[in-house]
């Protein structure tokens, strides 16, 4: 199997206990890591995924309790979408109903049921039928036969695609599938975030950052060194800016922007989210790197209560 694809989503949100209910209670996600920005530390980040958080399931959120809406325009993220067995797609049409989440009607992408929806921010979410029996979390209230396995994929919206779909495919392991429309799709071969769907739409509103907007896409590099060679194939032969490398406790990361705007970050597959507490505790404290415990007291006291 593919060591290329999505690692992990990362969004804003609005007030913290609500993203946290919709992602665990309505989605039967698990919270496998509940920490904080740490480049702005009196802001949770929380991390939503599988039982251990592999990658490519992982969805996570730095929430702000006033925060205003974001908009989607070009150089954003204009849908994150999930994996869900093919024939779950009625229960969860079902659940999005019995649960008040605002949804569109059942359409077919690719030859793929798409169901999409949105979050209580307006995140552009969707899930999508896919054959096969992969492993599961299912924990979080969610049947296992029903539940999420971890992302499909994203979609892009650029003002052309050509250039972003160079990066996708002579960096970071992906080759282009299928068109529709003014959609490209490209593929990783990993069961896990395997789909970028690019959407050339020309001139249009650029994105505003806010509730319910997409940060940034992170892909997958098996450990330093893979990161390393991609980081300077892009500085060496596109010409493009990368950042050091930060290290984030539970994987190491280097970030640029793609040529059409996007923020894309290069996340290690190493150490995983059980550096710091066993999988069975996996988010259930308030974990923070080494550097920021001497502040403990202070970031526990300036963040809000979440159950």
């Amino acid at each position: 199997m593919s060591e290329h694809g999505i690692h992990h989503v990362t969004a804003y949100a609005g007030a913290a206990q609500r993203n946290l209910d919709f992602y665990t209670e309505v989605l039967g996600l698990r919270l496998v890591k509940k920490t904080v920005n740490f480049d702005d530390p009196g802001t949770y980040h929380l991390y939503y995924g599988d039982e251990t958080g592999r990658p490519g399931t992982i969805l996570t959120f730095f929430p702000f309790d006033r925060a205003a809406p974001g908009r989607v325009g070009i150089g954003e993220t204009s849908e994150t979408a999930f994996r869900v067995p093919r024939a779950a797609i009625g229960w969860w049409t079902h659940r999005l109903i019995e649960k008040g989440v605002d949804h569109d009607a059942l359409v077919q992408v690719f030859g793929e049921p798409v169901l999409r929806f949105r979050d209580p921010d307006g995140m552009a979410l969707a899930l999508v039928g896919i054959d096969g029996d992969e492993a599961v979390w299912s924990g979080g209230g969610v049947p296992a036969e029903h539940a999420i396995r971890g992302f499909h994929g994203v979609t892009l919206l650029l003002g052309e695609a050509a250039a972003t779909a160079t990066i996708l495919t002579d960096v970071l392991g992906f080759s282009e599938t299928g068109r529709e429309g003014s959609s490209l799709r490209f593929a990783s071969g990993t069961a896990y975030g395997g789909f970028v769907t690019l959407r050339a739409v020309g001139e249009f509103l650029r994105g505003r950052p806010g509730a319910g907007s997409v940060h940034h896409i992170a892909f997958r590099a098996v450990d330093d060194a893979a990161q390393a060679a991609m980081a300077a194939k892009l500085t060496e032969k596109h010409g493009l800016v990368v950042t050091e490398q930060r290290d984030r406790q539970y994987f190491r990361s280097v970030y640029f922007r793609e040529p059409g705007g996007v923020l894309f970050e290069i996340a290690t597959d190493i150490p995983g989210f059980t550096v710091d507490e066993p999988v069975e505790a996996l988010g259930s404290a308030l974990k923070l790197p080494a550097f920021l415990e001497p502040q403990r007291a202070r970031i526990v006291d300036a963040l809000p209560k979440v159950a």
